[in-house]
C-alpha cells in the first residue's frame, strides 16, 4: 500500500514537471498572443483579419508539428523531441520581440506552433505512458495534471502582461514578450529536470504501426470542432472586453480568473471523466465551453466576463483531456501517441481556420460579438459529434 501511494505521488511530480511543456507551448506561446493583441495591432496598424493570420500561422506551425511528431520521436525518442520542441518555442517567444516585420513575426509564430506541438503532443504521450497500469480515473487526473500546465502559464501571463504594458508606452508589448521569454525558460528548465525522470516508450514493432482511425473518428471531428471554436475566443476575448470599455486592470483580473481555472480543472474534472470516459466527457464539456464562449456577448459587465473567463478557462483543457483519454481507452498502448497526434492534427485544422474564420466575420459585421456567438455554434456541433462514438468494449 506504501509502495503504491509513493508510486502515485512520483508519476503526480512527473506530470507535474511535464506540464512546463504545455505551459509554454499553449500558455505562453498560444494565449498570451491574445494578451499582447491589442497593443501590437495598435502599433503596427492591423485589422482583425491581419491579427487572425498570425495565430492562423501559429496554428498551421502546430499542424506540421502535430504531422512530425511520431516520427520524430520514434527516430530521436520521445524524451529528446519533447525537449526540442520545448527550447524551440521559448526561442521564439523571446524573438517575437525583435522585430516588427509581419513577415517576419508570421515566420516566427509559425516556428513557435511548430515546437509547442512537438512538447504538447509527446509530453501527453509521455504521461499517458507513466499512467499506463493506472485506472482511468487515474489516468485521466494525471493527464488533467499535465494539461493544466497551459493554465499555469495563462495565469503567469495574465498577471505579467497588462503590469508591463500599463507601465511602458508605444511598443510596450515587446517588454512583455521578451518577459514571456524568460518565463519559458525557467519551464524547460523544469522540463529538463522532469524528462529525465520518465522512461522512454518503446517504439511500436513494424506491424503494429498501422491502426484504423476510424476507430476514434468521432470524438477527432469533435475535436477538430473545438479546435475551430475555442481558438478564436482566446485569440480576441483581450480585444472584445477592451473594446467594451474594460480597463487594464480588469482584463488582467479576467485573465488570472481564467488561468486560475484552467490550472485546476484537470482535478476538477479528473472523475468525471473517469467515470464518463472520453466521448461522453467531450460532449459534456464542450456544451459547457460553449456557454462559457458566448456568455460575454448576451450579458454585459465585468462579472459577466469573468463568468465567461472561469467557465471557458475551466473546460477548455478539459476536453483535450478528455480526447486523450478516447484514445487511451479505445486504441492498444502502442498507438497512443499516433493516436494523439493524429487528434492533434484535426485539431490543428481546426484551429488553423479558426482565428482568420473569426477575424473574417468580425470584419465582415464590425462586430467581434458575431465571431464569438459563431464559435460557440461551432462548439455545440462538436458535441453533437462526440455523442455519436460508440462507449469502448470493457
Amino acid at each position: 500500500m506504501e509502495s503504491d501511494a509513493s508510486d502515485g505521488h512520483g508519476r503526480l511530480l512527473l506530470a507535474l514537471g511535464l506540464a512546463a511543456g504545455p505551459l509554454v507551448a499553449l500558455g505562453l506561446a498560444r494565449f498570451a498572443y491574445a494578451l499582447l493583441l491589442p497593443a501590437m495591432s495598435e502599433d503596427l496598424g492591423w485589422s482583425y483579419s491581419a491579427a487572425g493570420a498570425l495565430n492562423t500561422t501559429n496554428a498551421a506551425g502546430y499542424l506540421v508539428g502535430a504531422l512530425v511528431a511520431t516520427p520524430l520521436a520514434r527516430s530521436i525518442g520521445s524524451r529528446r523531441a519533447f525537449l526540442a520542441g520545448t527550447a524551440v518555442t521559448t526561442l521564439a517567444i523571446g524573438l517575437t520581440a525583435v522585430t516588427s516585420q509581419y513577415a517576419v513575426l508570421l515566420t516566427i509564430r509559425f516556428v513557435a506552433g511548430l515546437g509547442g506541438a512537438l512538447a504538447f503532443v509527446i509530453g501527453a504521450a509521455l504521461v499517458a505512458e507513466a499512467s499506463h497500469r493506472g485506472s482511468r480515473g487515474r489516468a485521466a487526473m494525471l493527464l488533467g495534471v499535465y494539461f493544466g500546465g497551459a493554465g499555469a502559464g495563462i495565469v503567469a501571463a495574465g498577471l505579467l502582461v497588462p503590469w508591463i504594458l500599463d507601465r511602458t508606452a508605444g511598443a510596450g508589448w515587446r517588454q512583455g514578450w521578451l518577459a514571456l521569454g524568460a518565463v519559458a525558460a525557467v519551464a524547460t528548465v523544469a522540463a529538463v529536470l522532469a524528462a529525465r525522470r520518465v522512461g522512454d516508450p518503446a517504439p511500436p514493432e513494424q506491424h503494429a504501426r498501422s491502426w484504423d482511425r476510424r476507430l476514434i473518428g468521432w470524438p477527432v471531428l469533435a475535436y477538430t470542432c473545438f479546435g475551430l471554436g475555442y481558438i478564436a475566443y482566446l485569440t480576441f476575448i483581450s480585444a472584445y472586453l477592451t473594446e467594451h470599455g474594460m480597463s487594464g486592470p480588469v482584463i488582467a483580473g479576467f485573465w488570472a480568473v481564467l488561468g486560475t481555472a484552467a490550472a485546476v480543472s484537470g482535478l476538477a474534472w479528473g472523475p468525471v471523466l473517469g467515470r464518463l470516459g472520453g466521448s461522453r466527457g467531450m460532449v459534456v464539456v464542450m456544451t459547457v465551453l460553449a456557454v462559457g464562449t458566448v456568455l460575454p456577448v448576451l450579458l454585459d459587465g465585468a462579472v459577466a466576463a469573468y463568468l465567461s473567463g472561469a467557465i471557458v478557462g475551466g473546460s477548455f483543457l478539459a476536453v483535450v483531456t478528455a480526447v486523450s483519454i478516447s484514445v487511451r481507452e479505445t486504441l492498444p498502448q502502442a498507438h497512443w501517441t499516433a493516436g494523439i497526434a493524429f487528434a492533434t492534427i484535426a485539431f490543428g485544422l481546426g484551429q488553423t481556420v479558426g482565428p482568420t474564420l473569426t477575424g473574417w466575420v468580425s470584419d465582415a459585421t464590425a462586430d467581434l460579438g458575431t465571431g464569438l456567438l459563431l464559435s460557440g455554434a461551432i462548439l455545440v456541433v462538436g458535441a453533437a459529434l462526440a455523442l455519436l462514438q460508440r462507449p469502448p468494449a470493457r
